[in-house]
């Protein structure tokens, strides 16, 4: 799309009633980011009351229309995604603006590629409106949805504001906190006492705005003009920051001393777990655990739900429901009911603990249970991890049925995940919820509760581990897939508890083109185990300077983690090497740093203990070759047992990544500029 121009959505698509918006950008420097907002504005073009305002503090409607989905790293950089449900907007409402602000003196010109897309409720892309003119603004209406008739429009809009978020949302008719105001009242004084006198006429005329073509003018609300009058007659307050909700609450990492006199004394818990005797005793606990969490912190179940198609709305959870089939009712583990504007929204729910398999005659019961009953979803959870193309349990879905049911998955390492996040780092409404996740997550890390997530790497990784060492494993060996799919399940996991720990998202890199066969990657793995003997991983960590790799050699049985960390586009190569050991002091003294060398296999290397003292062995003896980074690397032996103890491999694994991120890459200042890597170019 072009800026000013508009398009009917229902010419798009069919499945309109939900829409989701992206809003991306890149940053330069890999810190540049901005927020994201949206307004819901009636006839007269102003919100109605301040709860049309969503944002960070406020980011779901009531109704379940809007719901602020957060961050998703991409390729390029990070994509904020906002839920609409067009179908549950109030009649009053006449049009959706959704716009992004910088902090301070931080300006969009000084990101890239600006971007806003659309998808409908299928994920299907419709449309993308490119922002090639952003310039020193810091706020800017990406575009909006409006109504036309019975109908839903999307405008591509692009319109700046040098004011920030707080001339955006005034001119919508947001009101704007007192104490706020003082506070940049009295920012202005003390600027005008050193020296610096106020603009007295830019603050009382509206904020600057881009041009736009005439047939977008005709359609965007003026901005808000302040009486000529009024305004010659009583000073006028300075733009300030809108009303904000109140803070969420985190719970602190370090616990407050006990109160016990000796460490044999036991705290008492919510869900005690001491009584569990039994697999079955297990899954009904943890069952009515989650469940109930679910429903009392609704940031907690929205969050695990959102994904699944769920609304934001009031939810309520039910446990060992009876319901027909056949000659013999079922009672699968749990029910989800979400309410949103009149409407229901339901999954079943069937739940496996202690590392048990889920069974595909009792899920396609389940699944043919919901169809007839307009249910819309089966959740499964068990410790498993489900891979793209490679289903848990196999169902077969009766193409005949209007109603269709989707099939969804969850690891309990997810809902752990999910918990830890908001304890630590997102936050929940109150004091009392943070605590309820924190007595929810302490169940799931016992180790009596069964719900430990991934642990086992399978029947056949002792067999391919044998293969490999005495040589005899061939490709096309239908063990070396499943060790390599077990493999990439470890990953994902590994990639949430480190997520959980830092806040944020880390995901795994796959090196195929988009649309290709999930199979037919994992079988090239495959073949490629049998021939190198190597199982490679490559995880993204937002922030981080490079990709964080992850090698396990079963023929020497090491593990290996490393970070490639590109050269800085100025300055001299031992300047380069002074700079980077200095910045790993805090570092293992065994860690390998090695020069990258243009067009070369290697370059020189050592570990960090030994060039500590002299920085200039890392640089080429050949002055005149170009040195394109440095790779660093901890090295470290792999547990020999399939499962999660101690000394099993998967213990190792996640040990070995989390060892190397707090210890080398927390050590990189992520604020250096980054230059992509040739491998990252290509990948």
């Amino acid at each position: 799309m072009v800026k000013g121009s508009n398009v009917s959505l229902t010419s798009l698509s069919e499945n309109i009633g939900s829409v989701i918006v992206g809003l991306g950008w890149t940053s330069p420097s890999g810190e540049g980011d901005a927020d994201v907002s949206v307004l819901l504005l009636d006839a007269n073009g102003k919100v109605r009351s301040d709860t049309d305002f969503h944002f960070y503090n406020n980011p779901v409607a009531a109704d379940g229309s809007v719901q602020l989905l957060g961050k998703t790293p991409t390729e390029d950089g990070n994509e904020d995604r906002i839920s609409f449900d067009l179908t549950a907007v109030a009649a009053d409402i006449d049009r959706i603006v959704v716009a992004a602000s910088r902090y301070e003196s931080a300006r969009f010109g000084e990101l890239d590629d600006l971007q806003v897309t659309l998808a409908d409720a299928a994920g299907e892309h419709l449309l993308r409106f490119a922002i090639d003119d952003a310039g020193a603004v810091s706020a800017i209406i990406f575009g909006e949805l409006y109504r036309r008739g019975q109908e839903w429009k999307f405008r591509a809009v692009g319109q700046g504001y040098d004011t920030g978020l707080a001339g955006l949302a005034t001119d919508f008719g947001v009101d704007i906190d007192d104490d706020a105001a003082e506070a940049t009242e009295a920012e202005t004084l003390s600027g005008a006492e050193s020296g610096e006198q106020p603009d007295l006429a830019a603050s009382a005329a509206p904020p600057p705005v881009e041009p736009l073509p005439q047939a977008a003018l005709e359609a965007i609300p003026a901005p808000r003009r302040p009486d000529l009058d009024a305004a010659a007659a009583a000073p006028q307050k300075p733009a300030a920051r809108p009303r904000t909700a109140k803070k969420k609450v985190t719970l602190p990492k370090v616990t407050k001393k006990s109160l016990a006199e000796n460490e044999s004394w036991r705290e008492a818990r919510l869900f005690p777990v001491s009584m569990l005797k039994s697999d079955r005793d297990r899954e009904m606990r943890a069952t009515s655990v989650l469940l109930s969490v679910m429903a009392q912190v609704p940031e907690f179940g929205r969050g695990l739900t959102a994904a699944f198609g769920a609304p934001a709305g009031r939810m309520e959870t039910f446990t060992e429901v009876s319901l027909p089939h056949g000659d013999t009712p079922r009672r699968p583990d749990g029910v989800i009911r979400v309410e949103r504007a009149g409407k229901l929204w339901t999954a079943l729910v069937e739940t496996k603990t202690n590392g048990n398999a889920l069974k595909s005659e009792q899920v396609q019961a389940y699944m043919d249970i919901a169809a007839r009953r307009g249910y819309e979803a089966v959740i499964t959870l068990s410790n498993d991890v489900a891979l793209e193309g490679s289903p848990l349990v196999d169902v077969k879905i009766d193409g005949r049925r209007k109603h269709k049911v989707a099939l969804r998955h969850l690891s309990w390492a997810e809902v752990a995940h999910q918990a830890q996040l908001l304890i630590r780092h997102e936050g929940v409404g109150n004091a009392a919820h943070a605590w309820l996740l924190q007595e929810l997550l302490h169940y799931l890390q016992h180790e009596n509760s069964g719900c430990h997530g991934f642990q086992n790497m399978g029947s056949a990784w002792v067999p391919v581990r044998k293969g490999i060492d005495d040589e005899t494993l061939c490709q096309g060996d239908s063990r070396s897939l499943e060790v390599v799919e077990s493999w990439e399940r470890l990953i994902r996991q590994v990639c949430l508890g480190l997520g959980g720990e830092l806040g944020q998202k880390v995901l795994p890199v796959q090196r195929a083109k988009r649309g290709a066969d999930p199979g037919a990657r994992r079988a090239l793995l495959a073949d490629r185990l049998c021939v190198d003997g190597r199982l490679e991983a490559e995880l993204r960590v937002e922030g981080a300077p490079g990709l964080l790799a992850v090698t396990a050699d079963l023929r020497t049985g090491r593990l290996r983690t490393s970070v490639e960390i590109p050269a800085p586009d100025q300055g001299y190569p031992l300047t380069w090497a002074k700079r980077l050991i200095r910045r790993l002091e805090e570092a293992p003294a065994d860690l390998h740093v090695e020069t990258l060398i243009e067009g070369e296999a290697s370059g020189p290397r050592g570990t960090l203990e030994r060039l500590r003292p002299e920085p200039a062995d890392m640089l080429p003896k050949n002055t005149a070759t170009r040195i394109t980074g440095f790779r660093l690397s901890l090295l470290k032996g792999m547990g020999s047992g399939r499962g999660n103890a101690e000394t099993g491999f998967i213990r190792s694994v996640d040990d070995a990544v989390q060892r190397f991120y707090t210890t080398v890459v927390a050590c990189l200042d992520s604020t250096t500029p980054r230059r992509a890597s040739s491998k990252e170019r290509t990948g």
